[in-house]
């Protein structure tokens, strides 16, 4: 019988990481290693190494990360230590254990000042400490592990943790209107499709390093994503349209951030499903 492949999970307690345990079950033919902030500080050199040495995983995914983008603001010392630093680390041993290693990123990377889809080759300018701390994350993952897979993703979704649907969902209960920001287009992400995106490329048959753009198809404005939410949601709560300037936050968000997904079209043959389609996925979920 052949030996399976183990993956190792970190961040494993984050909306990505939980959407990888409930995969585990359709990927039997992996041993997965699951661990939260709290199982392996990845800051911790020797921490990280003695884990890899002891399971010896032949994939790592890094769905671990510091979020809090406004906060990161005032945070920017520990936003880097595990946005950037860690990543570093993960990497270098990664590579000492011949470890195919997967990092995964966000569109805060680019400038938010296109008025076309962003492609990976595309100049990166980030314009919050979140951001930034990102971009040095992608630098450390390939000063580190030049064989790295980076992803990035926008607008994450899922049925786990705290994100925007779930946030609408709640004040929609809870308002008769409410107000959502109309002038800032992107691409939400299904964290359950960016999971399985993940997986597809440890199944696939050759491994092709780089920075790889994922998101479901679709350009919308968060307005428009509160719409749909509404309307799957089937409630009376109004919808207002706001300008950015009417919502003023400490980082400054993205004018624009839709990433183009043709690389990965034409790499891994991967068609990413329309926002609306994943949308009505985990809603149906989620009012279970």
């Amino acid at each position: 019988m052949e030996k399976r492949k183990k993956i190792l999970v970190t961040g494993a307690n984050g909306q990505l990481g939980k959407e990888f345990r409930d995969l585990e079950k359709e990927f039997s033919q992996y041993e997965f290693l699951f661990l939260s902030r709290e199982d392996l500080p990845i800051h911790h050199y020797e921490l990280v190494r003695k884990t890899f040495d002891a399971f010896k995983p032949d994939y790592c995914i890094n769905c671990a990360a510091y979020t809090a983008v406004d906060r990161a603001e005032q945070e920017s010392d520990l936003a880097f230590i595990v946005n950037a630093e860690s990543v570093g680390i993960l990497a270098a041993v990664s590579t000492a254990h011949s470890t195919k290693f997967i990092h995964v990123s966000t569109d805060y990377v680019y400038g938010g000042d296109s008025a076309i889809p962003y492609k990976e080759t595309d100049p990166t300018s980030p314009s919050s400490v979140y951001g930034a701390s990102k971009k040095a994350g992608e630098d450390q993952a390939f000063k580190y592990n030049p064989e790295a897979i980076v992803i990035r993703t926008s607008w994450v979704y899922s049925y786990y943790g705290n994100n925007f649907v779930k946030t609408m969902m709640r004040l929609m209960k809870e308002k008769n209107e409410i107000a959502v920001v109309n002038d800032q287009k992107g691409s939400p992400t299904s964290a359950t499709d960016l999971a399985s995106f993940i997986m597809h490329v440890i199944g696939y048959p050759s491994w092709h390093p780089g920075i790889y753009n994922y998101s479901n198809a679709g350009e919308i404005t968060w307005f428009d994503f509160a719409v749909e939410v509404k309307t799957l949601l089937g409630t009376n709560c109004r919808v207002n349209p706001i300008p950015t300037s009417a919502y003023p936050t400490p980082a400054k968000r993205p004018a624009y951030s839709v990433i183009d997904k043709a690389k990965i079209k034409q790499v891994y043959g991967v068609e990413p499903n329309d926002w609306k389609q994943s949308l009505a996925v985990c809603m149906k979920r989620l009012v279970e």
